[in-house]
């Protein structure tokens, strides 16, 4: 496994996984992976269905949630993202290629619950400064959906201050 990156302290991404980093996932105490790439799209790579296996074997559960590099912003994915986040035990483990694709739908996901502000603080505060995707999450941010966060979103933020739109509007 290559270097991580820990976002928060319920999750943290790398770059595209080999077999033995499954059970190295385990052995450093995360509880599920994340892949958030895409099958097929670099040759070599383990497809979605031998990650489950081998997540399944080392003891972590697994959703695969594929985001293009042109599908990062999207509903599908960033939904995908949140909904996958919140039904898994943490900490957890994400990759994709790099890492960035991961942090970036992280990102988008947690913009939708959280101050933008305190998004980007949360990755600065990691070592990655994302600050040029500012616009494309405060379009997140008005995509807001209130479904509570989950701890793997969890950025510490006072979400007392985030309105729902549903209240917002009524």
């Amino acid at each position: 496994m290559d270097a991580t990156t820990i976002v928060t302290p319920q999750f943290a991404v790398t770059s595209a996984l080999e077999p033995a980093d499954f059970a190295e996932a385990a052995r450093r105490g995360y509880k599920a992976i994340v892949s958030n790439l895409p099958d097929g799209e670099h040759p070599g790579q383990l497809a979605a269905r031998e990650e489950a296996v081998l997540a399944w074997r080392a003891g972590l559960q697994f959703r695969h949630v594929p985001a293009s590099k042109h599908e990062v912003f999207t509903d599908a994915v960033v939904e995908g993202m949140a909904d996958a986040l919140a039904g898994l035990d943490g900490p957890v483990l994400a990759h994709c290629k790099s890492g960035t694709r991961s942090l970036i739908v992280w990102a988008a996901a947690s913009a939708r619950s959280q101050p933008v502000s305190c998004v980007l603080d949360t990755l600065r505060a990691a070592g990655q400064d994302l600050d040029f995707l500012q616009d494309d999450l405060e379009a997140q941010a008005d995509r807001r959906r209130w479904l509570g966060t989950s701890a793997a979103l969890d950025c510490d933020c006072d979400t007392a201050k985030v309105v729902p739109l549903a209240v917002a509007a009524a």
